[in-house]
């Protein structure tokens, strides 16, 4: 693993590490253990993706769950989910974030990565 050679951006234990498209193992590697750090079900959440967003209509066809539908567990999962999407956006450079962007979950921003 190679690390950026001097001080860099993101050296704080209050924000994400800071990835511009170079060492991204070291980012890596600090950005899992930032997420852990701060909640670790929030791992969870981008490496498992354990977000149940369909449901079976009348006809038996898997459809969106609406808001309605969600339980207090869905919801507080969604809200896991924001905050893993925070924690990962905050780590990016605009460069970087150009190519995640499109990505509604945290796990699609990590897989993107």
């Amino acid at each position: 693993m190679s690390a950026p050679p001097g001080n860099w951006e993101g050296q704080s234990n209050a924000w994400p590490p800071l990835f511009k498209g170079q060492y991204y193992s070291w980012w890596k590697n600090r950005m899992r253990d930032h997420v852990i750090e701060n909640d670790y079900e929030l791992w969870d959440i981008v490496t498992d993706d354990p977000l149940d967003t369909l449901k079976k209509n009348i006809e038996g066809v898997d459809v969106p769950k609406t808001r309605a539908d969600c339980t207090i567990e869905d919801l507080k999962k969604w809200e896991k989910n924001a905050k893993a999407k925070k924690w990962l956006v905050c780590g990016l450079s605009p460069e970087e974030y150009s190519r995640i962007q499109s990505c509604t979950i945290a796990k699609q921003i990590w897989d993107t990565l």
